[in-house]
């Protein structure tokens, strides 16, 4: 649900932008996007209890979170190189290959389990992201060529970049948003003096800029580091797919904009393609190594039975140490579960 919830916060960044770029320009609109988010998260970190039981991020995640910077600028400049050279309906079919990276990298590189429904799931998703992104209006939409690699390099830097924050994804959501925000919106704003983009006269259309980055991707990337908490990169992005059907719902809400044929056949194969990820049962006979790590988690469930003197209820966090152990029941790629799947698996 939450995974959910974050495609439907940034399906509202479309047609809301939409209606924004008539007073703003795109690489100013990226840069106040990005820069609200940030600074909405820590205006909400700071005045929230909710920080004190949040892990901070350290130096173990230092990595992944220089990396997910770079990548978050390097993609934009690799798409923008794109749709130089190619069609934006070209661009927009290509964009789905962002949910296929992110599962592939997951699969090879960081060896999360998919079984046959989640793999399903994708295709079918997949499938519907593709008709919705078709334009049957133009003779030809689909073309290749060197400006669809560097769309593709974009998507795959995205895919990357989703699986840096899963290995994040422990720590403070909150933290991981602040981070994102200012590295990508400094960067955008340095880009849109550079390139002499005229500065927007209508502060209202600033301030609804940052309103509306605060909300479809500070609040939407916060539940989607949540949600990769308990589902993986891979499945979350499937969930996230969601976020172009809810953008053209609210489009026809906001706009009146009318449905097309390809919409509607697209949302079956898209309900089909969650509910087939929300079925998805993996259980097997798996194996815990000792693991010492620092996270938000409460005491009421399977994997947290250390002691605390005097007792701790609800959530809260400190670094602790899961003793090594093997036992069986039903779970999913969460940051207690990303073991290999050798053998046992069903």
């Amino acid at each position: 649900m939450l995974a959910l919830l974050a495609a439907l916060l940034f399906g509202l960044n479309a047609p809301i932008s939409k209606l924004l770029l008539v007073g703003i320009s795109p690489m100013f609109m990226v840069a106040f996007l990005y820069l609200g988010a940030a600074l909405g998260m820590l205006l909400l970190h700071v005045f929230s209890w909710h920080r004190r039981t949040e892990a901070s991020l350290s130096r173990r995640e230092l990595p992944w979170t220089i990396l997910m910077i770079l990548l978050d600028v390097i993609a934009p400049f690799l798409l923008m190189w794109g749709l130089r050279m190619t069609s934006a309906a070209n661009a927009s079919l290509l964009f789905n290959f962002e949910m296929v990276a992110t599962s592939l990298i997951a699969l090879c590189f960081f060896y999360e389990s998919m079984g046959k429904r989640m793999w399903m799931a994708l295709g079918v998703i997949t499938l519907a992201s593709i008709l919705l992104s078709i334009d049957f209006s133009e003779a030809s939409v689909w073309q290749f060529s060197v400006g669809s690699l560097f769309v593709l390099g974009a998507c795959g830097c995205w895919g990357l970049e989703n699986n840096c924050t899963r290995n994040m994804s422990a720590k403070s959501p909150a933290q991981i948003v602040m981070v994102k925000g200012f590295g990508s919106g400094l960067t955008a704003l340095f880009l849109a003096i550079l390139m002499k983009n005229p500065f927007p006269e209508s502060f209202i259309f600033v301030s609804l800029a940052l309103l509306l980055g605060f909300v479809a991707y500070g609040l939407s990337i916060f539940f989607y580091v949540k949600a990769q908490r308990s589902l993986g990169a891979a499945r979350t992005s499937a969930y996230y797919a969601a976020a172009p059907f809810m953008g053209v719902i609210l489009s026809i809400l906001l706009l009146r904009e009318v449905p097309t044929w390809n919409f509607i056949i697209a949302s079956g194969f898209m309900i089909y393609g969650v509910f087939l990820a929300f079925s998805e049962e993996h259980v097997h006979l798996h194996f815990h190594e000792k693991l010492t790590h620092d996270h938000a988690h409460r005491h009421d469930e399977d994997h947290h039975n250390h002691v605390h003197h005097p007792p701790v209820t609800g959530v809260h966090t400190h670094e602790h140490t899961h003793e090594a152990c093997a036992h069986i029941h039903p779970h999913l790629p969460d940051i207690h579960h990303r073991h290999s799947h050798d053998q046992n698996v069903s």
